[in-house]
């Protein structure tokens, strides 16, 4: 066992490795606790750590009485909180990768206007950058961004962080709203995530405020067929 790590990541890290390989594939039951406890020599608090916090990131999923099993190998995104994709690729032990197509200075166009509570004309950025999972296109992320919110913005390399993380640290956000619709994306797109005219993809429509006002709207396109939406509630 790697001894600089916590014990719950160690399992973690077991059970992520068995998927990769493919000896647990798609909804396989894997250890229960206690054997994960015995298996580790670890706490059984410990292993229901390891197994629940997998639980809760759309890796495993479980059913009372049953057991746990290997949820769908789909990648996940949560409704229910805003996760950096650059850390969810890298928690299913994942290479992650970005390519900026491009990032300038535009003007907010009337359609938007409303969305950000400012003139249409307002000088805001647009960018669009390509995330990839194993350099595998995974999302397509168009984005509007109030400069006055976050005036540095075109200054960025979006190969070190996101966009998410770079406008989480200038402006906390306090508020988001999703829209989330299927669609047949446009041959610029499709080209871009690198599949056919026909697929489906899923697309998600995200607004974002701080405490100084709306942030960013964002356009996030992802192949429907390696993209799903979850998340976990606790009442």
């Amino acid at each position: 066992m790697n001894e600089s790590m916590p014990k719950f990541v160690v399992i973690k890290q077991h059970i992520f490795n068995n998927i990769e390989l493919g000896l647990w594939p798609e909804n396989h039951k894997v250890p229960s606790e206690n054997e994960l406890s015995e298996q580790f020599n670890v706490s059984r608090m410990t292993a229901r750590r390891a197994l629940q916090e997998l639980t809760d990131e759309n890796v495993l999923f479980r059913t009372k009485g049953i057991g746990t099993f290997v949820a769908s190998f789909k990648s996940q995104s949560s409704l229910l909180e805003i996760k950096n994709i650059a850390d969810e690729i890298r928690e299913r032990g994942h290479s992650y990768k970005a390519k900026t197509i491009q990032i300038k200075q535009t003007s907010l166009p009337q359609a938007l206007a409303p969305l950000f509570g400012l003139k249409q004309g307002t000088k805001i950025f647009y960018s669009e950058i390509l995330h990839l999972e194993n350099d595998q296109p995974i999302q397509l992320e168009q984005r509007y961004i109030n400069s006055l919110v976050a005036p540095d913005y075109l200054d960025q390399d979006f190969s070190e962080l996101t966009p998410h993380e770079y406008l989480s640290n200038v402006a906390p956000l306090t508020e988001a709203t999703h829209e989330i619709e299927a669609i047949i994306a446009s041959k610029q797109i499709n080209q871009l995530l690198a599949i056919t005219s026909q697929q489906p993809c899923l697309q998600v429509k995200r607004r974002t405020w701080s405490s100084q006002g709306v942030v960013s709207f964002a356009i996030l396109t992802a192949p429907g067929d390696k993209y799903r939406l979850g998340g976990h509630l606790t009442f």
